[in-house]
């Protein structure tokens, strides 16, 4: 590999390892919705297989979201796990459905979520 292909990879690593804990959060936010973007379109060009491994990685990230709440922080948490489970269940019904519109409602909750974890990312960069 030559320094030229490696220096995205290399970016990226510095930046992950540089983060902070709430910087990685937007992080994976942007890696989810940057995965159902692509899973819309796959759907809407009817790649089922395509479709279905975007949203996989997606789903996984989710989960990882999920599976990180720390359920001593109160109500955020629960609320949270509550998103999260619906948006694994959108996902799964617009799945078998062949429904993009459903993966964008899903990309937009995401979206809102992520905006408010940068807002804190920014505050706390700031302090």
């Amino acid at each position: 590999m030559s320094n030229l292909a490696a220096s995205p990879q290399a970016y990226r690593q510095g930046a992950v390892l540089a983060a902070t804990p709430t910087q990685l959060v937007v992080m994976l936010y942007d890696g989810a919705r940057r995965f159902l973007r692509q899973g819309a379109v796959a759907m809407r060009d009817g790649e089922i297989e395509r479709a279905h491994n975007t949203l996989r990685r997606a789903e996984m990230i989710i989960a990882h979201l999920d599976g990180t709440l720390d359920f001593e922080q109160g109500q955020v948490s629960e609320r949270l796990h509550a998103i999260y489970r619906f948006c694994l269940a959108h996902l799964n019904s617009a799945r078998f459905a062949q429904d993009a519109t459903k993966v964008e409602e899903v990309s937009e909750l995401l979206g809102e979520l992520r905006e408010a974890w940068a807002q804190v990312a920014s505050e706390a960069t700031q302090a």
